[in-house]
């Protein structure tokens, strides 16, 4: 039996951040559909402390990027869908025929809810879906739905109905205005090849091979979490099938090496990534290179938490923290609040990794990025509110 690959910590670094998007310096001519391809989808998010997460993570990979250059994509071109992998998020339209089990999944777990199964949700879903038929693409705030107690709804009826449609493929996210979403029934959003296309039989496959290409190498587990779209049984039995897989053993930051999978060009790709950019960049906290909480400190001895739902007293850093990557290696993590009124963007916490130096040139570097970061949110000051070993 051939051994093992190995695959060595700073190459395994450089393949991550090349497949992530994260290599290059972020410039260039600028593909807003190509990186989301690349990187098989976007999370979006509600919350703006600087700016949302979807616009920073796109941003990351090309500088050239504004805010809403990717919405478009959804409502015009019918290029990207909305629906949930981890959370909200938008993906590639082309990879709808394999996201049928996704609809599949979700709709069948909102439906075994109590208040699904209790009948009281068939008359506002038959009211929902009769509205869009006949106004067309309606938000919630176009239904007036009010919880009757705090004790029987958890959400209004409105809400609940709309979720379980959507999660369901019932209704599809035609486009978002000020970040308010639209529903419309998927056959006014979908392309019809796409939409009409049987569930495939091999979605599993497809599925497992297109995060395993994001990934660059991976464990099973790594596999079955990048869609959240499968569960692990599953996952482990693609493995045993798939016979053109590599096997390979990935060391870590602290020098152990763990067993993981990669695609048969796995060489290739390693001879090709490039070395990262020696820019120090300013990551969101819901960026794909450290949405694995687990890989990231494996591959970096990056420790890192979303600590925005963690009572304050509770927290070891901050409400938003933005991890700083320079090169292949994380070195601090920053606080950041934007106040767009005011035109400012304020430094509430910085801290240095350990055993990392903090000279002059590096703070000139965080200077930098910090300035291009205020411009992508139209601010023009910053103010720094820590005290830093600034030499």
């Amino acid at each position: 039996m051939t051994a093992p690959l190995r695959i060595d910590n700073r190459t395994a670094r450089r393949l991550w951040l090349d497949v992530t998007g994260l290599g290059p310096t972020p410039t260039g001519p600028l593909d807003v559909l190509g990186m989301i391809r690349r990187l098989g989808f976007v999370q979006i998010d509600t919350i703006r402390n600087v700016t949302r997460a979807h616009n920073h993570i796109l941003w990351s990979r090309n500088q050239n990027y504004r805010e809403g250059m990717l919405w478009p994509l959804l409502g015009r071109d019918r290029a990207i869908f909305e629906h949930f992998t981890h959370d909200a998020s938008l993906l590639p339209m082309e990879v709808l025929p394999y996201w049928q089990r996704q609809f599949d999944r979700l709709g069948a777990k909102a439906r075994r809810a109590a208040w699904f199964q209790s009948g009281l949700a068939q008359a506002e879903i038959a009211s929902i879906r009769a509205r869009i038929e006949t106004e067309g693409p309606l938000s919630t705030h176009a239904f007036e739905t009010k919880a009757k107690s705090r004790e029987m709804w958890a959400r209004p009826p409105h809400k609940k109905a709309l979720d379980q449609m959507w999660y369901a493929g019932d209704l599809a996210t035609c486009y978002r205005e000020n970040f308010v979403k639209f529903y419309n029934l998927p056959e006014r959003v979908f392309p019809a090849p796409l939409r009409d296309a049987h569930p495939d039989p091999d979605a599993v496959d497809w599925l497992c091979r297109a995060a395993l290409d994001r990934l660059g190498f991976a464990t099973p587990g790594e596999v079955q979490r990048f869609w959240a779209a499968m569960d692990a049984s599953e996952t482990r039995d693609w493995v045993s099938h798939a016979t053109d897989l590599v096997p390979v053993e990935v060391e870590s930051a602290d020098r152990r090496w763990t067993a993981a999978l990669a695609p048969a060009d796995i060489e290739a790709r390693l001879a090709h990534a490039p070395t990262p950019s020696t820019r120090l960049r300013l990551l969101n906290p819901f960026d794909p290179a450290i949405r694995d909480r687990v890989r990231l400190e494996r591959l970096f001895g990056f420790a890192y938490r979303n600590e925005m739902f963690v009572p304050p007293d509770q927290r070891r850093w901050g409400y938003y923290v933005y991890p700083l990557l320079e090169g292949d290696r994380f070195v601090g993590r920053i606080e950041l609040k934007a106040d767009r009124g005011k035109g400012q963007m304020r430094v509430t916490g910085f801290w240095a990794e350990p055993s990392i130096r903090w000279g002059a040139a590096r703070y000139d570097r965080l200077d930098a990025e910090l300035a291009r970061f205020a411009r992508l949110a139209g601010v023009t000051e910053i103010l720094w509110e820590v005290a830093t070993a600034r030499a």
